[in-house]
């Protein structure tokens, strides 16, 4: 064999050897499509553009006193509300005693346990990917990685890749594992199997476990209140959630 054609056949086979490497890599994206940013020709006609939501939008002049009450502990500092309502809790404020009731299981299952933000907001992202609800994914993935988690762990769960036989993933362990694990099966399973159950109380004892599935619970409440009044995000706003391709 001489040594121009030696060559030529390690750069062939060097080529092929990292197509198959970049096939393996991007696997895991077949299949999903991205939807871009937010454009006004999106939002349906009956949508209120005051709220971005088949209701209005609450104004606290129009509310009696428990409604004023209700719509002050939320907007007030510290809720992330200061500047006034919008999304499900601006929908919630149609019904002030609901509004309210809800606000200290928020505050308790998002900041009120032994969690912190980077794992509260994994299983936020991990419950809004499990049902697919775009609103609540594109809101908090941006808020997962302001509380450090790992672009590499959120890959992981938006293209809701297996979570058995990875390659090392920095901050990726048996905690990360077992809430995406324990999310993926509440929502999509009949219920949680034994082996997950076991492992998430020996991880987080009984009272974290009541608690990460209260937290999987209110999220699943806000994405249902998304969905019924059809909650928009806003108009130029990166819509994050990879949709399963409906070619395929």
């Amino acid at each position: 064999m001489n040594t121009k054609f030696a060559f030529v056949l390690i750069l062939v086979l060097t080529s092929v050897t990292f197509s198959k490497l970049k096939t393996s890599n991007d696997a895991a994206e077949v299949g999903y499509e991205m939807e871009g940013v937010q454009t006004a020709n999106r939002i349906p006609t009956d949508i209120n553009m005051d709220s971005l939501a088949r209701l209005p939008q609450v104004q606290r002049e129009g509310l009696d006193v428990i409604g004023r009450e209700a719509f002050d502990t939320y907007v007030s500092p510290g809720t992330g509300y200061e500047t006034g309502l919008r999304g499900p809790i601006g929908m919630w404020m149609h019904s002030p005693v609901l509004a309210e009731a809800l606000f200290d299981v928020r505050q308790r299952v998002r900041y009120g346990t032994e969690k912190d933000q980077r794992l509260t907001e994994l299983i936020i992202i991990s419950t809004a990917r499990e049902i697919s609800n775009q609103y609540e994914y594109s809101a908090h993935e941006p808020l997962a990685r302001s509380a450090g988690l790992e672009q590499n762990i959120i890959d992981l769960v938006r293209f809701r890749r297996p979570l058995e036989d990875l390659p090392p993933i920095e901050g990726f362990g048996e905690i990360e594992h077992t809430l995406i694990q324990f999310t993926r099966e509440l929502i999509s399973e009949d219920k949680v199997s034994s082996q997950t159950f076991a492992k998430a109380i020996e991880l987080f004892g009984n009272e974290g476990v009541v608690d990460i599935t209260g937290l999987i619970g209110y999220y699943n409440f806000v994405a249902i209140t998304l969905k019924a009044f059809d909650v928009q995000r806003p108009v130029g706003s990166e819509l994050l959630l990879p949709i399963r391709d409906s070619a395929l």
